[in-house]
């Protein structure tokens, strides 16, 4: 801009120095505007002839508003005398004062210098630069409240996502039933933006903690009822164990037939119940084990063989049931621990025998396939509870509610048999309708 600005007085001072040469060369320079009447210059022009020979004064100088000429310096005249002649401008300083000039000089050496201050130019830029700075300012400030505007726009979901964290902080969610309920709103979690994508994420963690802490609350109800259940079934037998030892050391004191008949039965039943509460402290052990992770044996393991000899013992020990096997030729193996395989398989024919009634036919099977292998047992009993069905393999569950010993087991026997199956990285399952109840374990083969 100040280039252009520039070459426009270099074009005023181009024409003012014809007008001065006209002149001085004694050329009318026609009708004027009433103020050139000083060498037809306007106030401000600097115009000065500088003959050749130095002994002779120059002539002329600035144009005063009143028309008169403010006379130069030496100095002044010792610098325009130095200027280059042509048709470019030069920049020359008098008095502190910033001119255009040009210089024309004639076959006799005289030279005449014309120029006009450059103020109006310098004005000019520094109007332009002044409104530039305000427009510039003007238009940070827009453009930073509509950035702040814009900002708070978009980060207002993000204040909605702090809300929720924040108002999931207060809860109390160390102990007890607990539930995280809040969430981020649903519109503020479209995955197409950033912050969309902090919702979602947000939402997501909120719904794995509270499936977290429902699990958590579920396995501490089992670990309640779980001790409820342990303490329950130990203490019927230390009470029948504490009452033969009463009657035990009353029968001490007698010395007839009937009172020593009536002792051994009482130290008899004592060894019962100890091993009863043998055996529940052994499979409560085991499943502790399990639970822990700890790992299993594993050698090969011929299902086939552990079958056989199950359901030999079982028709020896329930005679009043039909027993019948329904295996393939090739013998079904596996890889896997034969001590707890076998009391899987002694737990499901214990369960079959003592919950269906006399003349009950139970059906014992296996088949291979290319990965796993399954054991079924399956009786056209009474069939399962239905309220049942889904908690046949939890702890202590048992077909009624009576803890006497004539209800059978503790009600571990099954959670055993689904505890080793998944040990083994297989599961047990069952279906139940009235006549039509089997239970599978499936296992793979390695």
């Amino acid at each position: 801009m100040r280039s252009y600005l520039t070459d426009q007085l270099d074009g005023r001072v181009r024409d003012a120095l014809e007008r001065a040469d006209r002149t001085a060369r004694g050329i009318p320079d026609g009708p004027g505007d009433g103020a050139d009447r000083s060498l037809g210059q306007i106030p401000g022009t600097l115009s000065v002839i500088i003959p050749a020979d130095s002994s002779v004064a120059p002539v002329g100088g600035v144009l005063t508003e009143r028309l008169g000429v403010t006379s130069l310096p030496t100095s002044t005249i010792t610098t325009l005398r130095a200027l280059d002649g042509g048709v470019d401008g030069q920049t020359v300083k008098i008095s502190g004062t910033s001119y255009r000039a040009m210089l024309r000089e004639d076959s006799a050496g005289t030279k005449l210098v014309v120029g006009l201050p450059t103020s109006d130019v310098d004005r000019t830029i520094n109007s332009m630069l002044t409104w530039f700075a305000l427009l510039t300012l003007l238009g940070v400030g827009i453009a930073g409240a509509a950035g702040t505007l814009l900002v708070r726009r978009q980060m207002r979901p993000l204040y909605a996502v702090a809300e929720t964290a924040r108002a999931v902080s207060t809860q109390e969610l160390s102990t007890g039933e607990t539930a995280i309920e809040t969430r981020v709103p649903q519109e503020l979690t479209d995955e197409q933006s950033e912050v969309g994508k902090v919702g979602f994420a947000l939402n997501t963690l909120l719904d794995h903690i509270d499936e977290a802490l429902a699990a958590r609350h579920r396995s501490e109800q089992q670990v309640r009822q779980f001790v409820a259940d342990a303490s329950h079934e130990l203490r019927t037998p230390l009470a029948t164990i504490h009452g033969y030892a009463e009657l035990s050391r009353r029968q001490l004191s007698g010395d007839t037939a009937d009172d020593a008949a009536a002792l051994l039965l009482a130290l008899n039943k004592v060894e019962t119940e100890a091993d009863r509460m043998g055996d529940l402290v052994a499979d409560l052990l085991l499943l502790a084990r399990l639970d822990s992770g700890r790992p299993l044996a594993r050698a090969e393991v011929d299902l086939t063989r552990l079958l056989l000899e199950a359901v030999a013992d079982a028709r020896v020990v329930a005679p009043d049931h039909k027993w019948q096997l329904s295996l393939p030729d090739e013998p079904v193996t596996v890889v896997g621990d034969d001590a707890r395989l076998h009391q899987v398989i002694t737990n499901l024919l214990n369960n079959a025998r003592s919950h269906t009634p006399t003349g009950t036919t139970v059906t014992v099977g296996a088949a291979a396939y290319d990965d796993h292998v399954t054991v079924t047992v399956h009786d056209d009993g009474p069939g399962l509870p239905p309220d049942l069905v889904g908690e046949a393999f939890d702890r202590f569950t048992r077909g009624d509610s009576s803890r006497t010993r004539a209800s059978g087991g503790a009600g571990l026997g099954l959670s055993l048999v689904s505890a080793i199956a998944e040990a083994h990285g297989g599961s047990a399952a069952v279906t139940s309708t009235p006549g039509d109840t089997t239970f599978t374990v499936t296992l793979p083969r390695r």
